[in-house]
């Protein structure tokens, strides 16, 4: 591992089920990556996920490893784990990408670091990890209608006008990352926590 490779991981859930979910948004995000640079997924079983890899040109250029853990959330911490013991990346240099209740669709915020907020994913990975220092790009979903539970929201389908601004929304936390590695946390969160 160099210190120009970052591991970046999309939060969901495998399967067709879920597809379609806001709890999927990190999955779109990295799919957008792999497809803007000719990149495809491929299942590697050993590390319990799906995994691409990309090089963003630049000076320096930065090799992305993309990775959609085909565990459920609530286990996602092992293949983050596996992939970055593997590809000897250190959590400095993970890079999660995850749906976040307390933002409205729209709103996206990077930080490093900070608690979990009663999102399972990342409970799972601070416990793999060992810590909770690693960039999180926090993509909004808002906070369900009424008394509906918050898991139930995450994990219905979506209208197709809503899918379709998530979608925007996993573009834009795709254009988060590539500055992440290229210019900074500082110089992200001045672009894009608005």
């Amino acid at each position: 591992m160099t210190d120009s490779t970052y591991l970046v991981v999309g939060l969901g859930n495998p399967g067709p089920t879920y597809e379609f979910t806001r709890h999927n948004v990190g999955f779109w995000a990295v799919a957008d990556l792999a497809d803007r640079y000719g990149s495809s997924f491929s299942l590697q079983s050993r590390h319990r996920a799906e995994v691409a890899s990309v090089a963003i040109p630049g000076s320096p250029s930065v090799k992305l490893i993309l990775a959609k853990p085909t565990t459920f959330m609530n286990d996602s911490g092992s293949a983050v784990r596996s992939l970055a013991a593997f590809h000897k990346i250190k959590p400095s240099h993970v890079v999660v990408i995850h749906d976040e209740i307390d933002l409205d669709p729209g709103r996206l915020r990077v930080k490093s670091g900070g608690g979990d907020n009663g999102h399972n994913g990342l409970k799972s990975i601070r416990a793999h990890l060992g810590t909770g220092d690693y960039h999180r790009v926090r993509v909004g979903v808002g906070r369900p209608p009424g008394r509906q539970d918050a898991a139930a929201w995450v994990l219905a389908k979506m209208k197709p006008a809503d899918l379709e601004g998530m979608r925007v929304d996993a573009a834009v936390a795709a254009d988060a990352v590539e500055l992440l590695v290229h210019e900074g946390l500082v110089a992200t969160q001045n672009r894009y926590n608005s």
